[in-house]
């Protein structure tokens, strides 16, 4: 192919690109601490992004952002969607590869470690998207479910339960789906997704709690995968 050196190299350069950044919010949530360090991820983001945006824009003839905007509906939200499946597709990848040179308990482990750092940065980063302040209550972490990764990709519904209470069903996974495809039981998620949902609701407001009504490898109805209970204590 030509060009197929050039282009190999954009590749790379891109996948460099995400390292480096990911690098840099490590070290400095390390050094001074995860609460300033999400601050600064915010606006190093939306600036790289800026600067990214406009610069590629020059090489192109047209402003990507807007020409992006100008897409059909349907469009825009099929490369959203596909966004979030390939994020998806590159968890499970990673998991795959810790998996079959380490063993299932080594592939758990950073999983839920993974988890247990992601989610409260996806929490973050809806809360400045959405622009949410402070505690955001059970209806502010209703919209943040709404907008996670996973909201693109699974189909899940919230059901009231009482003012200070709600549940939340995953209805289709798309992982799960694909090991009963297969014949496959389904993957023990609970301990990830303990890690998971009580991190980002307590990262909308620090006062809801967590409990989950059941979750693989827990018995399940055959219309959801698995189920949790936001709350607010009463005092």
């Amino acid at each position: 192919m030509k060009n197929k050196e050039t282009l190999d190299l954009l590749y790379d350069f891109l996948h460099r690109s995400f390292i480096h950044h990911v690098l840099w919010f490590s070290e400095v949530r390390r050094q001074i601490g995860d609460e300033k360090a999400c601050t600064l991820l915010n606006e190093v983001w939306n600036k790289s992004l800026a600067l990214q945006i406009e610069r590629f824009s020059k090489i192109a003839g047209f402003n990507i952002d807007e020409a992006l905007a100008s897409l059909p509906e349907e469009k825009l939200e099929a490369v959203r969607d596909t966004m979030a499946v390939n994020w998806l597709a590159t968890d499970g990848l990673w998991f795959q590869a810790v998996e079959f040179s380490r063993g299932m308990n080594d592939a758990k482990r950073c999983n839920d470690s993974c988890w247990a750092q992601f989610s409260p940065i996806e929490a973050k980063s809806i809360k400045a998207m959405l622009r949410m302040e402070g505690k955001a209550g059970l209806e502010g972490l209703k919209k943040a479910l709404e907008q996670r990764l996973y909201a693109f990709i699974n189909e899940q519904e919230i059901t009231d339960e009482q003012q200070d209470s709600f549940v939340f069903r995953m209805k289709k996974c798309r992982v799960q789906a694909a090991r009963n495809r297969k014949g496959l039981a389904d993957y023990p998620c609970k301990s990830g997704g303990l890690v998971e949902y009580t991190t980002f609701a307590e990262t909308i407001d620090s006062d809801i709690r967590t409990e989950c009504i059941a979750c693989p490898p827990d018995n399940h109805p055959d219309d959801w995968y698995c189920a949790w209970r936001f709350y607010i204590p009463s005092l």
